[in-house]
């Protein structure tokens, strides 16, 4: 059994307090990762706070945005050695057998895949799965992700979640050369979506309800930049975008209104999960013959194709590096919007 170093809340309104976690000893097909760095995502905010379910398992320790060393693997293991680069993005394991799994999209596995925290891995030891707030995590080859040396590790580890849930609806709807693409919300998912879409060859346009972000967003690589609080700006967008990707983490969006700024056979996806239900007019999307889709993370094959298609286009997260003793104050100034772009945890303050 490996004891490794941690930060958990014990209830819902729980602070983050020092503790220890245990990790399986190694098996023959498992690496055992030492973590550097582990990415703070709004899903964390959402499961330890109760937000998304009242079935979460305390203590926990989130976190599936990891990026470290490897420093032990199993006798079976041949993509990776002690001393190579690597990550855990939001699932560690999966059957393996149902049709989704067999074409490498493990993350919507028919079975359930398993969540790198709170989640019972239920095709290996059955035990609760903890996340990367943690010193190490012991992870199956196959769950392994390697990153090039082309991306800062601090700046990679959000790629495992906001950068293949981005990235994955940009190529599966097929974001390019002649394509225009809106992002909703420039965020720790949106700063990512539009530096993946531009180095896509499309021509991207930023919607956001101020003024805030409009030169951030164009340094990022936005082509336009719309604020949608001004009056006339969905009317004068009607019928403009090919694709639209929506990173916004709240049910107050106009959604019908973004719709209609979709040409005929449009499509806006959904990345942002809101707690609570959406609702739509069914005429923004009857008369454009337009499609309202979600999206969630990628498989195994496609992350590690994000994470090389980064490196090759010198893309990482925006990032600001806090201490263990900052995630709380970190997760209000998350939920004030007070971040550029995503807040990375170093592990060796814990």
């Amino acid at each position: 059994m490996i004891i490794a170093k941690a930060r958990a809340v014990f209830s819902p309104s729980g602070k983050y307090e020092p503790t220890t976690i245990e990790r399986r000893d190694v098996g023959v097909d498992d690496v055992l990762i030492e973590i550097k760095f582990a990415g703070v995502c709004h899903s964390d905010i959402h499961t330890v706070r109760q937000e998304w379910s009242d079935d979460v398992v305390y203590p926990i320790t989130p976190g599936h945005e990891i990026a470290g060393l490897v420093t032990e693997v199993g006798s079976a293991v041949s993509k990776y050695k002690i001393g190579d680069r690597v990550g855990v993005g939001c699932m560690v394991n999966s059957c393996g057998e149902c049709e989704y799994c067999l074409r490498g999209e493990e993350q919507y596995c028919s079975n359930g895949m398993v969540g790198t925290y709170d989640s019972v891995d239920t095709y290996g030891d059955g035990k609760q799965t903890q996340g990367g707030y943690s010193s190490h995590i012991v992870v199956k080859e196959n769950f392994v992700i390697g990153i090039p040396e082309g991306i800062e590790l601090s700046e990679a580890a959000p790629l495992l979640c906001a950068g293949i849930t981005t990235y994955s609806p940009l190529r599966h709807w097929n974001a390019g050369p002649g394509k225009k693409v809106a992002i909703v919300g420039i965020g720790g998912l949106g700063h990512l979506a539009v530096k993946i879409a531009h180095a896509m060859g499309a021509e991207v346009t930023v919607l956001s309800h101020s003024e805030k972000k409009r030169e951030d967003s164009l340094r990022l690589g936005a082509d336009q930049y719309f604020n949608t609080s001004e009056e006339n700006t969905f009317e004068d967008l009607e019928n403009t975008f090919d694709l639209i990707i929506n990173t916004v983490s709240s049910a107050e969006i106009d959604v019908s209104s973004y719709l209609k700024t979709l040409k005929v056979d449009g499509t806006m996806v959904n990345v942002g999960a809101p707690a609570e239900p959406i609702s739509v007019e069914a005429f923004a999307l009857i008369t454009g013959r337009r499609s309202w889709a979600g999206s969630m993370i990628g498989g195994i094959k496609e992350t590690q194709e994000m994470m090389n298609f980064c490196a090759e286009h010198g893309i990482g997260a925006d990032i600001e590096i806090i201490s263990a003793d900052e995630i709380d104050a970190a997760y209000d100034r998350v939920l004030n919007s007070d971040v550029r772009y995503r807040f990375v945890i170093d592990t060796s303050t814990l």
